[in-house]
């Protein structure tokens, strides 16, 4: 297929871009760097730089696309004005999306976020009802993030339902790749005490491109809706232990498919789209959190 991936040169837009290659998609690249013009590497993506909140510029990239998978995004609310992130966000995924219906794109894979829950960046503090966190958790967003992030969703619902395009949202936990392993899930490996709102979750970038490749090439239908977290929590520890210390009985013990296990359910994605998660943070941590030589 030709896939169009957004916000390509990104943590996540980089990884899946060589992940669809592999899989033998012609890839078209966009983001707002700069476009070089020296000859490209052989067997590299074909690259345009477009701002995807002006919808011309959206349409002229989705034009011939058979899938698009948007990966653009300013990826937290704390770096931007809360209005810059509420419309940069928004607005990208409706110009890309209306474009990708107006040209017939058949899938449409939209990065989501853990964040849509809500508890993450909230300025009036709450805790997740229950944990493994599921796709079924209740949806309470604050923030101008995770809003655009629920949004973005509720435009791939309504998209299916107004023509043919087939959607799926991912929603990554924490993404990590070799580069900062060590400087962000260190600390959480020497301490359990170390919290995060995505309860000792994390996500390798390489697997998240797999999703996205099983994502692209689906042939569900309608909008689905799949987190994407790595099975293992952070620290490899007792999860029902590390949950009950650390918050009581402030958070209810689902059951869950191992001692370690992620605080974030993956079941859906792995049952649905069949994606197998392969590596995990002792792939390139030491037990002290340190990088492994070779990572």
């Amino acid at each position: 297929m030709k896939v169009v991936i957004t916000g390509a040169h990104g943590k996540v837009g980089r990884a899946a871009t060589q992940a669809l290659l592999d899989a033998g998609h012609n890839v078209l690249a966009v983001d707002l760097t700069r476009p070089g013009f020296d000859r490209p590497e052989e067997g590299t993506a074909s690259y345009q730089q477009a701002d995807l909140t002006d919808a011309g510029q959206a349409y002229a990239v989705v034009r011939h696309a058979d899938a698009v998978v948007h990966a653009a995004a300013i990826p937290e609310p704390t770096g931007n004005p809360a209005q810059v992130v509420f419309q940069t966000n928004l607005m990208a995924t409706f110009n890309i999306l209306e474009a990708s219906i107006r040209f017939g794109v058949k899938r449409f894979v939209n990065i989501s976020s853990e964040t849509v829950p809500g508890f993450f960046f909230p300025e009036r503090d709450f805790l997740p009802d229950y944990a493994p966190v599921d796709e079924e958790h209740p949806i309470r967003p604050q923030d101008p993030y995770a809003l655009s992030k629920h949004f973005s969703e509720q435009l791939m619902d309504a998209a299916v339902r107004r023509s043919d395009i087939r959607c799926i949202s991912l929603r990554p936990s924490w993404v990590q790749n070799e580069s900062n392993y060590e400087q962000n899930l260190g600390p959480q490996v020497r301490d359990a005490s170390v919290l995060s709102p995505n309860l000792w979750s994390y996500v390798d970038a390489y697997d998240l491109a797999d999703s996205i490749v099983l994502a692209t090439e689906s042939e569900l239908p309608g909008h689905e809706v799949f987190y994407i977290a790595s099975p293992d929590n952070v620290g490899g520890r007792n999860f029902g232990e590390i949950l009950k210390t650390y918050y009581g009985d402030k958070i209810e013990l689902r059951s869950t498919a191992r001692p370690d296990a992620s605080g974030i359910s993956s079941a859906k994605a792995q049952r649905m789209l069949g994606w197998t998660p392969k590596r995990s943070w002792r792939d390139y941590l030491d037990v002290d959190g340190k990088a492994l030589p070779h990572a």
